[in-house]
């Protein structure tokens, strides 16, 4: 007789394997080829409400990346200096930083969706009124706003779309999730600098906040707490759901039943009720059944302001981030510096690899080892890092480094979001994003203000390799801190 392998949540709420034994007397091709089927019915990716999702998120992330790259060259249309411009950036990203901390336990405790809405509302808001103020305190408090919204928005669609995706792909769904950042990066910057400049200038908060509208649009189709049958029903939010479903049914699953039968149960089990039902899942153990259930409720109305569990994650990225943020806000400074005659093709090509690595992530994320594919990543990025070091003979290695830094960042936020979503419990899910976007928040943040003084000091080459061993150290933290009970051989097994 063969066994299957199912996924279950374990007392500590990390994903663990299950055996189960097959109908008795299916023949064993039958039993294989219903497997077969059966896995990749459960293992869909896509669907109308990740689309969703991914756009909402596009949207999101062109606003807040285009608001980053036209401010600057607004306020000189209206007089203002440099210091302000670098004021407001500050503003924005301690608004941004500050609110995930408050927006993880929300999004566990509220839900998705309204803080969703809200985030793209308060968005919408912010961007457009500076069309119409241009005081510098006025200025201030919209960049607030914004980052309260930004933050907000991208905190509850990381976990909406970790909610949509079956766990066992989850690295690899969240690579496709992260495709609206990537096209971010090319075009919110691109489509601020073609509207900053043209008449009036504050066309920028105009066709910001248009793009800012849209995203809410998309957000409030989002809805599927209220209605999960309109989920695969595979997902791990439905998944979670038809447990409670069964726990508060008085039923084991005894009956053969897989709890995704269709039925939606909205009558009984929307928003978040679901999640906090699901915390009292429990095996047919006994005494065993009740303590997890007691634990599991308990963690369920006390959800930590961040989930300690998400750290694995959270931490190499933290490391790795001042990478990142060199990338973000010096290296086009560095090829100017350089003479390279378009600097700003390393960001273009960047964009475009990061977009391949991902759309090709179903080879390698959730299959290999995660420190083996994390390991490729440094790879990239300390030789994307070692080629700008070369770049005032030629153009190419300065091209060619924007083309690896896309692919180490393409697959290290992925990588590392998936792994801190893994190992927390799923209804710490939000808490658990929120560590994560924050750790990458002061990770760019710190470095940004450090890879400037280090610049001044002793130059881009001092700054280059101080780059490099962030990079580095990243691996060996990851070394220490990854979970090995989330291995791709345990999920595939």
């Amino acid at each position: 007789m063969t066994s299957n392998k199912t996924l279950h949540i374990d007392d500590e709420g990390a994903p663990a394997l299950q055996a189960t034994t097959p109908t008795q007397g299916a023949a064993p091709g039958k039993a294989a080829a219903g497997e077969t089927a059966a896995s990749k019915a459960g293992t869909r990716l896509w669907s109308p409400l990740f689309v969703l999702i991914i756009g909402m998120t596009l949207c999101c992330f062109m606003v807040g990346q285009g608001i980053n790259a036209g401010t600057s060259v607004y306020l000189t249309h209206i007089g203002e200096g440099a210091t302000l411009a670098g004021v407001l950036a500050g503003v924005f990203s301690v608004a941004a930083a500050t609110t995930r901390i408050v927006c993880g336990p929300l999004v566990d405790r509220r839900g998705r969706y309204p803080v969703m809405v809200a985030g793209m509302a308060l968005l919408v808001v912010g961007t457009l009124v500076p069309a119409f103020v241009s005081d510098a305190a006025a200025l201030a408090l919209c960049r607030v706003v914004q980052g309260v919204g930004f933050s907000a928005a991208t905190t509850a669609s990381a976990t909406a779309a970790a909610d949509v995706l079956p766990l066992s792909r989850l690295g690899e769904g969240i690579g496709y999730y992260g495709l609206g950042q990537a096209l971010a990066m090319s075009v919110g910057p691109a489509l601020a600098l073609f509207l900053v400049g043209t008449d009036p200038a504050a066309n920028l908060f105009f066709g910001l906040a248009a793009v800012a509208t849209l995203g809410l649009t998309l957000a409030l189709f989002c809805r599927y707490e209220y209605d999960p049958s309109k989920l695969p029903s595979t997902s791990t939010y439905r998944r979670m759901r038809n447990e409670a479903r069964r726990s508060c049914d008085g039923s084991d699953g005894s009956d053969g039943s897989d709890g995704s039968d269709g039925s939606d149960g909205s009558d009984e089990y929307t928003g978040t009720a679901a999640s906090r039902a699901a915390s009292h899942v429990a095996t047919a153990n006994g005494t065993t059944s009740k303590r997890r259930g007691l634990r599991s409720h308990r963690a369920a109305h006390t959800s930590s302001i961040l989930e300690p569990h998400a750290l694995p994650g959270a931490l190499p990225m933290m490391v790795i981030s001042p990478a990142f943020g060199f990338g973000i806000f010096f290296v086009g400074l560095y090829g100017t510096s350089l003479g390279i005659g378009n600097p700003g093709l390393f960001y273009t090509l960047s964009a475009v690899s990061m977009i391949l690595v991902r759309l090709k992530s179903s080879l390698f994320m959730d299959r290999v080892a995660p420190l083996k594919v994390f390991g490729a990543a440094v790879i990239c990025g300390i030789t994307a890092y070692a080629l700008l070091l070369f770049s005032a003979t030629s153009e190419v290695p300065y091209y060619a480094a924007g083309l690896l830094y896309g692919v180490c960042l393409g697959i290290a936020a992925p990588l590392n979001q998936s792994i801190a979503v893994k190992n927390s419990p799923e209804e710490h899910w939000g808490a658990a994003n929120a560590l994560f976007l924050l750790a990458t928040d002061i990770g760019i943040g710190l470095s940004s203000v450090a890879w400037g003084l280090v610049n001044d000091a002793f130059g881009f080459s001092a700054a280059i390799i101080g780059v490099i061993g962030c990079t580095l150290a990243s691996f060996v933290v990851a070394w220490f801190v990854y979970p090995k009970r989330l291995s791709a051989k345990q999920l595939h097994t």
